[in-house]
């Protein structure tokens, strides 16, 4: 069994290849040919436990991810994980993986890859929300494929918008905003990557054509407001997951569908809808869209197809026997 470490996957994974490999995996997703049950949790007082299987036939994997999710984590992740990843032929165990820097890569990518599907082709201002790893991550991967020229960072604490800011303007062009409405003014894309109770995208702050992605996840809150959600072109990876019970399923839809604000038809596509041609992105410049993202494994599968071939090419990681 081949073992690899965070670190070693940072270096392995290359961040546009992810972004392009997104596409298959979620066509095969939208297209009935992944297989990829809901995410099962076990919980604890203080956060739970997620099991994530799934088989993706477009990159030949079949893996699992155990992930953590510790909201009042500060010192570690919020989101830690591990990945198993078998054979599809044999069943047998071929590899283990840090999941954790994959997590936070392969839901980047998946934000990058809805802005590339749905963003105005000219989006040159990104407003990222929350100064966590996933704050970081999807800097960089929007980055890759509008052509961002600021960035503004915004955090209920504004001292770690500033530091962050000044972590990244080393390579983009990063700086700080007083408040989630400073951040949101003007921008023609907004990253949520916040652990918010309350909402911090409202529609009043929006102008139109703005992109919106949401991956932030509270078992008690929600990051988007009942307005942005109403009036936005919504898409999603997974339909089902979505709108599925705790823990699968999203807040940011679930009460406005339970509330009688929209129906579950208010979902206009999947990403994998969207790579297929088999729904319309973006039909309208002044158009505001919104991806709401809940992580689904053929994301992990297809990081982690990625990572191991390169591993192997390139001779990393150890051969441990169980």
């Amino acid at each position: 069994m081949l073992v690899l470490t965070g670190a070693e996957i940072e270096t392995l994974l290359d961040l546009d290849a992810l972004i392009d490999a997104l596409a298959p995996a979620m066509a095969d997703l939208s297209a009935g040919h992944a297989s990829v049950p809901q995410r099962v949790a076990a919980l604890t007082p203080d956060g739970l436990l997620g099991a994530m299987p799934g088989y993706v036939p477009s990159c030949g994997m079949l893996m699992s991810k155990l992930v953590t999710l510790f909201p009042g984590n500060v010192t570690l992740p919020t989101h830690q994980a591990v990945i198993l990843a078998f054979d599809p032929t044999t069943g047998a165990p071929t590899a283990l993986l840090d999941g954790t820097s994959i997590t936070a890569l392969r839901t980047a990518a998946g934000s990058a890859l809805s802005a590339r599907l749905l963003a105005r082709p000219d989006a040159g201002i990104l407003a990222i929300l929350g100064t966590g790893v996933q704050a970081r991550s999807h800097a960089r991967a929007v980055s890759r494929v509008r052509p961002i020229r600021r960035i503004r960072i915004a955090s209920r604490d504004p001292a770690r918008a500033a530091t962050l800011a000044a972590e990244l303007s080393t390579t983009l062009p990063a700086e700080p905003a007083e408040s989630y409405q400073d951040a949101l003014a003007g921008a023609d894309i907004v990253c949520a990557t916040t652990h918010a109770i309350e909402p911090v995208v409202r529609r009043e702050w929006l102008h139109p054509g703005t992109h919106v992605t949401s991956v932030g996840y509270n078992p008690a809150g929600r990051e988007l407001d009942d307005a942005t959600v109403a009036e936005a072109v919504v898409c999603v990876e997974s339909r089902s997951a979505v709108l599925a019970p705790f823990p699968a399923g999203s807040n940011d839809l679930l009460e406005p569908v339970r509330d009688g604000l929209i129906t579950a038809d208010h979902i206009h596509a999947e990403l994998g809808e969207l790579v297929l041609g088999l729904k319309p992105g973006r039909t309208s410049p002044e158009q505001i869209t919104v991806y709401k993202s809940v992580g689904v494994a053929v994301q992990d599968a297809a990081a982690t197809a990625l990572v191991l071939a390169a591993a192997r090419d390139r001779g990393v990681g150890r051969e441990i026997a169980l």
